[in-house]
């Protein structure tokens, strides 16, 4: 690959929010030049997402699972190709994420399981995946994992900014003044709250926030919530989706959403503690962004504009996979995918495994 060149890449990823799989198509040099493209998500059917539950903490029949979600993903790479009349030749790498079921940086554990081998086979494209694994070996979170994107992305914004993902877990990444960069994990993003509606009946996740809306937050137990170790940890730091165990009590189906909600908004405002300056602005991507009870709690207790990423032209619900497209490339031209701001690993670092698909263009 010309270390030069502008390549279309295409990223997968699957949420922690277990929804399904994003995939998304860019043009990119792995540096400056970023054009993003088509996108898709495919839903995960009621089976497979319960089955990938399952496996959640190591458990479960991991081995099936993983090969379901990689036809999957390799399905949805096929759906987007021929949705856009494009051929495999026409994508020089394929950065695949898999499905994080357990993460414990710093116990050195963070696990991923899709099999990179068995969709560069399906697809006939090479796949990069395994994309944490080299920082958590070095002793790094190996997340949050996309900062370097948003730089890319925000070049031309204004700074400080700050770039808030609100899937199942949160994450920002902070951009300063002369390419500052620093990143972490917030705290708890909507996966609390899809858990706690999911186990009130009330769907798969709070639509609109309307749940939350219709519910008072019980500050009492509020605090007890943020009274967590966590948040006074100073980054690097990453979580897990299980790491906070979401507990209101007794409290009604509303109240509780509201409460879980409200703590989602807090968690950001205890992040800017540990931000270099407090942004003048939050970008917000991820599923959370869809949700105005969260937007709206997240400019109480921010106080500055608080906007989704379609305000300054970006692809919400594209970003995370198209990241990993974007990591794939770096990863072949050996440029770092994490840096001692973002994960804290020792020195910027490189990362990635490589299966070759039935042609190669590389």
């Amino acid at each position: 690959m010309d270390s030069q060149k502008a390549c279309l890449a295409l990223g997968l990823m699957s949420g922690t929010s277990l929804d399904g799989i994003d995939a998304a198509l860019i043009r990119t040099d792995g540096n400056g030049t970023v054009s993003p493209d088509a996108w898709s998500t495919t839903p995960y059917g009621d089976d497979l997402r319960n089955r990938l539950r399952a496996t959640l903490g190591g458990n479960g029949d991991i081995k099936a699972v993983e090969r379901d979600i990689t036809a999957a993903h390799a399905d949805a790479v096929a759906a987007l190709l021929e949705r856009e009349g494009l051929t495999p030749d026409a994508v020089s790498v394929i950065g695949f994420h898999g499905h994080t079921i357990a993460h414990r940086p710093d116990e050195g554990i963070t696990w991923q399981i899709g099999d990179g081998a068995r969709l560069a086979d399906c697809t006939g494209i090479d796949v990069v995946c395994d994309i944490r694994g080299r920082d958590v070996a070095a002793g790094g979170q190996g997340a949050p994992l996309a900062p370097l994107y948003h730089a890319a992305l925000a070049a031309n914004l204004d700074r400080p900014l700050g770039v808030l993902n609100l899937g199942g877990v949160g994450n920002v990444t902070f951009l300063g003044e002369g390419g500052a960069i620093s990143a972490f994990d917030t705290g708890p993003g909507c996966a609390l709250i899809d858990d706690w509606v999911r186990r009130h009946d009330a769907g798969g996740y709070d639509v609109d926030g309307a749940l939350a809306a219709s519910g008072t937050v019980d500050r009492d137990v509020l605090a007890k919530l943020l009274d967590h170790p966590y948040f006074d940890r100073a980054p690097p730091k990453s979580l897990d989706r299980d790491d906070f165990t979401g507990d209101v009590g007794e409290l009604s189906a509303a109240d509780g959403a509201a409460t879980l909600t409200a703590f989602t908004a807090e968690a950001v405002g205890l992040a800017q503690a540990h931000l270099p300056l407090p942004p003048s602005r939050w970008l917000v991507t991820g599923g959370g962004r869809h949700n105005p009870t969260i937007m709206a709690a997240l400019g109480d207790v921010l106080g500055v504009p608080v906007d989704p990423v379609e305000a300054v032209g970006w692809q919400g619900d594209a970003i995370e996979s198209q990241a990993f497209a974007y990591l794939a490339v770096r990863s072949l031209r050996g440029l770092p995918l994490s840096l001692p701001e973002t994960t804290g690993v020792p020195r910027p670092l490189t990362g990635g495994a490589l299966y070759r698909g039935r042609r190669s263009s590389l």
